[in-house]
């Protein structure tokens, strides 16, 4: 057991933060978080050496729900076009350089380290085509001891011939991806089906796709309603859906196991009923959505209907890979919404981000995201001493580390329970 002293904020619902000014987390052995106290019991075995980290603030570890590990070369470029352009242009040429696992594994650990950086201890991860290097990708995160839905992904069609794979392909590298882990992972480390998008898998192997989701319950992530164009395509291939949505729901890729669906900037109506019958995770993308000129997202309308809700960076389209700056955008899209709508669209709150960022995309992985008794213990320690210039209360803090904040404020990281040391790549 260990004893963790700060000031703890944490957010076990969207609405409010939940602060306790110096109090203490009490983790047990095997990383789940026995309880938070304002003052520790008095059963407690006081023996035990309490970790006092004084005026530091300790909150959840932040989760990323959707990014592209391979893109991360290409971090700041391009940001001047729309998707389809982007991806043809920029994106699929760099993608294609991963089947050399000798620069995959160069430029994933750099990638991997990376998050280290920004405290975000776990997230679900688009690979690319290449088995190989996609192994290489998981294999790093175990090491680091992070935790990662890592995918390798389908597409067999709308893409240049280098970056295609077959159906018998995607399923062979799927099962040694799936076996691999089985044998070799921690638990934290875990495969999940990854069709890119509807336009760049044929029916067969999204129907493969569907099917080896049934047999194994291994989660899906994709892409949905992300750009005009892209729903036009969408429509085009797929005649007899009756929304994008419906183009996934049909090969049993769309909550009929675990599913994260990113950006959805023009999901309505009945793609929305859907997402909210099957479950289906939303995950807002606000500076990829705002760089590639792709649409504002209503999240307050995902939330009022009771639709879950994550953040992704979505690097490159994103243009940084701190979860503080997705945070700040999505404040700021939400604002947009709010004047677009005349106040119809309510823009989020401080603790609704956080919660995002936190609880809100850490139940994907289980209990995580929070500080509740059960949960996993992920957590940053956050020195933010050089912004006190003034007092300051902790809501008022905790504000002042979203929007001034960076990774040097992070004095540690610890993901179900273990502190975890920068990788040593």
């Amino acid at each position: 057991m260990k004893i963790y002293r700060a000031n703890i904020i944490h957010t076990p619902t969207p609405g409010r933060l939940e602060i306790i000014e110096h109090g203490y987390i009490v983790v047990k052995s095997n990383g789940l978080i026995e309880g938070v106290y304002k003052d520790l019991p008095s059963d407690l075995d006081w023996r035990r050496q309490v970790m006092d980290y004084g005026d530091k603030l300790l909150i959840p570890a932040f989760n990323d729900l959707h990014v592209h590990a391979p893109q991360y070369r290409n971090l700041g470029l391009a940001l001047d076009l729309e998707l389809l352009p982007w991806l043809n242009t920029y994106t699929f040429p760099e993608e294609t350089k991963y089947a050399d696992p000798e620069y995959a594994g160069r430029l994933y650990r750099r990638f991997v380290h990376e998050l280290w950086m920004q405290g975000t201890m776990r997230s679900a991860v688009f690979a690319t085509i290449h088995p190989e290097s996609t192994r290489i990708l998981a294999d790093l995160f175990i090491q680091a001891g992070m935790g990662a839905y890592v995918g390798l992904v389908g597409m067999n069609r709308n893409a240049p011939e280098t970056l295609r794979n077959t159906t018998d392909e995607l399923m062979d590298g799927m099962r040694m991806l799936k076996a691999h882990l089985d044998e070799h992972g921690n638990g934290l480390v875990r495969p999940i089906i990854t069709p890119r998008f509807v336009p760049s898998c044929s029916d067969k192997m999204l129907t493969a796709l569907g099917e080896y989701a049934q047999e194994t319950g291994l989660p899906v992530q994709s892409h949905l309603s992300e750009n005009r164009s892209e729903i036009d395509w969408v429509k085009e291939l797929e005649p007899e859906a009756t929304c994008y949505g419906d183009a996934y729901n049909k090969y049993g890729l769309f909550g009929q196991t675990p599913t994260l669906m990113a950006h959805c900037c023009y999901t309505d109506g009945e793609e929305m009923e859907l997402m909210k019958q099957n479950g289906v995770f939303v995950v807002h993308c606000p500076t990829s959505n705002s760089n590639l000129s792709s649409g504002m997202a209503p999240i307050r309308k995902f939330l009022n209907a009771g639709i879950h809700v994550a953040l992704g960076t979505d690097i490159s389209a994103g243009h940084h890979m701190s979860m503080l700056r997705v945070m700040q955008y999505a404040i700021q899209v939400s604002k947009l919404n709010y004047a677009q709508t005349h106040g119809e669209m309510p823009f989020l709150s401080l603790s609704e981000v956080f919660y995002l960022a936190t609880k809100g995309g850490g139940s994907f992985f289980g209990k995580v995201g929070s500080f509740e008794p059960g949960y996993e213990f992920d957590a940053l320690l956050i020195d933010d001493s050089y912004l006190n210039y003034d007092h300051y209360t902790l809501p008022q803090r905790l504000e002042r580390y979203l929007y001034l904040g960076d990774d040097r404020d992070i004095k540690r990281r610890f993901c179900r329970g273990v502190e975890l040391t920068e990788p040593a790549y």
